[in-house]
């Protein structure tokens, strides 16, 4: 798309508006993408954390490998991988802000499944593993980084696991501090749509998001060029925040139907998924491994993200129904950190 490719000659307001617009699309399709694969999840009988995690977690994060692909072959890695690094921290950011739609509850006292721990835990360490790869530093291999094959074999093995760990799990909460209330509407609507249709209209949102997500790439990469902002900053909190428009759409969607393992499967899934394209942009990128162009900036915002996922951690386990503004105590934490690590990055 040539248009796009000179964004940057384009006047600052003719960017923003078109930045604007696809964000707007990508929210659109997020949100309708949610209510197809909850009554494909009703039609099918898989988990709400199970097809949040493969279905939401894996095709939200499309705007977000559009991105990657289209940051790396311009030539600005870091683009691309501060958009990964901070689209997964900022939906887990929305999903602490999102706990206040819940009502009474705390999100973290709803949500009982054993896969979601395993989802948090394995979040937590591939972030820590994204960490340590920029500390040492990539060699290539087979035409990429070493680091970055281990990152992405590492993020699918995780996903793997979580996805079945569900029916092989030995235990689970027996007695949940407040039982959630499923909503009969998602059911019975799904009862309107075959299989097949689902699929199709869940294919079609998908495809809508992606084109989107390319425009957001071209339009991000031009502000940032124009705004003198930087690629890190840029990548990491604005087109970070609207990459993320799908998982907070589909997010809020989910959390109004009460489907909150669906909303917690979505956003942790989301976060394997964009760690895994960190080799999506070592193979787009023709300068060499990715992680030899990242720095304390990338380290840290990596350490943020396996901060929050370890708070909401703890909130599921300790399963305390205690709110303040609307919001769990984990997730007020969450909210903190988040503003705190944003705060540091600005400064860096």
């Amino acid at each position: 798309m040539p248009f796009l490719s000179d964004a940057h000659t384009y006047p600052l307001w003719l960017n923003l508006v078109a930045f604007a617009v696809a964000a707007a699309v990508v929210w659109v399709g997020g949100t309708r993408l949610t209510g197809f694969v909850d009554q494909l999840s009703s039609r099918t009988g898989m988990g709400q954390a199970f097809a949040g995690m493969l279905l939401l977690g894996a095709i939200t994060s499309l705007p977000e490998l559009a991105n990657a692909v289209t940051a790396s072959v311009l030539g600005d890695p870091a683009l691309a991988v501060n958009n990964l690094l901070g689209a997964a921290s900022i939906t887990i950011f929305l999903l602490a802000l999102s706990d206040a739609l819940v009502g009474r509850e705390a999100l973290t006292a709803v949500v009982a499944k054993p896969s979601t721990l395993m989802l948090s835990v394995l979040g937590m360490l591939v972030r820590v593993l994204v960490a340590v790869a920029v500390v040492t530093g990539d060699v290539p291999v087979f035409g990429v980084g070493a680091w970055g094959l281990v990152i992405a074999l590492v993020a699918i093995g995780a996903f793997w696991l979580a996805a079945g760990y569900g029916a092989r799990s030995p235990w689970g909460v027996l007695q949940p501090g407040v039982a959630p209330v499923e909503d009969e509407a998602g059911g019975a609507a799904a009862h309107g749509r075959s299989v097949r249709r689902l699929v199709l209209a869940i294919a079609a949102s998908g495809a809508v998001i992606f084109v989107a997500g390319i425009v957001l790439s071209h339009m991000g990469e031009a502000i940032a060029r124009q705004t003198g902002l930087g690629s890190g900053l840029v990548g990491f909190l604005l087109i970070g925040a609207v990459t993320s428009m799908p998982e907070l759409s589909t997010m809020v969607e989910a959390l109004r139907r009460r489907r909150f393992e669906l909303a917690f499967g979505q956003v942790l899934g989301t976060n394997l998924v964009n760690i895994a394209m960190i080799l999506v942009a070592d193979i787009a990128f023709s300068g060499g491994p990715v992680v030899n162009e990242l720095g304390r900036f990338e380290v840290i915002s990596a350490l943020l993200g396996a901060m929050l996922i370890g708070v909401f951690l703890v909130g599921l386990l300790e399963r305390r129904n205690r709110t303040v503004l609307h919001m769990g105590y984990d997730a007020l934490v969450v909210v903190v950190l988040f503003l705190a690590g944003v705060a540091l990055l600005t400064r860096l």
